[in-house]
């Protein structure tokens, strides 16, 4: 990888982790963003039982924000990494970003439709570069042979599709 893009993908990478930064337990509540401190004091000091034994108090709240905020981290962490592969794809092999995503839709089993967005795809036929569409090739026909696909079945594919982390 080029020194010239590792700037950019550090940010690509550490802008979903600046969410973190903002986050505020709900602690059941409708409210969008979360309670803050007087909010949450106002709610845990209203039961009798949790004033009682302390648990209106500002470590318990600081301890349910660190708590909510570690798995905060994990999801934005996988957000920028899911948006960092997409790129590097995109850079090495010359694709565009609506080439690299790919969804689908499936039944929910009640009669609705939803969308997965998978992390990334590569089109063999969409890649420009004649050796880097043939190293591609190769490497998706030797792991799907790694996993057990006939030759034939291993040739006839045109492309792999990511799913790195789950939404």
């Amino acid at each position: 990888m080029p020194l010239s893009h590792d700037p950019e993908y550090v940010r690509i990478l550490l802008t979903p982790l600046a969410e973190c930064t903002h986050y505020r337990p709900a602690f059941g509540q409708a409210a969008g963003d979360g309670i803050d401190l007087s909010q949450f004091q106002a709610l845990y000091g209203g039961d009798p039982l949790y004033h009682w034994i302390g648990l209106d108090s500002d470590l318990m709240y600081a301890a349910h924000k660190a708590a909510g905020g570690m798995t905060s981290i994990y999801r934005q962490l996988g957000i920028g990494c899911e948006r960092l592969l997409r790129q590097v794809i995109q850079d090495h092999l010359g694709l565009t970003n609506e080439q690299v995503a790919w969804s689908y839709q499936y039944d929910k089993g009640n009669g609705q439709m939803a969308t997965h967005t998978l992390d990334a795809r590569i089109e063999i036929a969409d890649i420009a570069d004649s050796s880097r569409r043939k190293i591609v090739k190769s490497w998706i026909n030797e792991s799907a042979l790694g996993l057990g696909l006939p030759q034939a079945r291993a040739a006839s594919l045109t492309g792999a599709a990511f799913e790195i982390r789950q939404k």
